[in-house]
């Protein structure tokens, strides 16, 4: 069975999306958050972007998640934001991401106007500089995160293979 990978930079809508999607296909949920090691949590909060080394074995994690989820399905969250990284979570089996998208100012608004969340607004712009976006090879779909969530759940409900 297919895992959904909800992707993008932070604050594009991944946690709201993602539950909403488990919740429509009754699988189960994972937030990538939960994947990460204390140093990296610990990095981000001091307003530190992650290297390609810390982040191998956080992906790795979310590979094994998947792994475990490939005969019931699930939904798990991830920036995924280079190819590399994508592969390393295809690694886990079948995946379709849908990836959130939208304008740099939404996000930064919505990333300012939220607490509690270790990572601040001023790494946005590295993790934009970070983004690849879907290759044409890439099972998945882009989706506009200006619309409502409801909207967006539905499209990528609409999109799954």
């Amino acid at each position: 069975m297919t895992v959904v990978v909800v992707m993008g930079v932070s604050g594009s809508g991944k946690t709201t999306v993602g539950t909403g999607l488990a919740e429509a296909l009754g699988v189960a949920y994972a937030e990538a958050d939960s994947f990460h090691p204390e140093a990296n949590i610990e990095k981000m909060t001091a307003g530190t972007p992650l290297t390609d080394e810390d982040r191998w074995p956080w992906l790795d994690a979310i590979a094994g998640w998947i792994r475990e989820h490939q005969e019931t399905g699930g939904v798990v969250t991830s920036s995924a934001l280079k190819r590399r990284y994508r592969d390393v979570l295809r690694g886990g089996g079948d995946v379709w991401f849908v990836h959130l998208d939208g304008p740099r100012e939404v996000i930064a608004g919505r990333m300012a106007g939220r607490s509690g969340h270790f990572m601040p607004p001023s790494l946005l712009d590295s993790q934009i500089a970070d983004l690849e976006p879907l290759a044409e090879h890439e099972r998945g779909v882009v989706l506009d995160i200006t619309e409502s969530p409801e909207a967006i759940i539905r499209k990528a409900l609409d999109s799954l293979p």
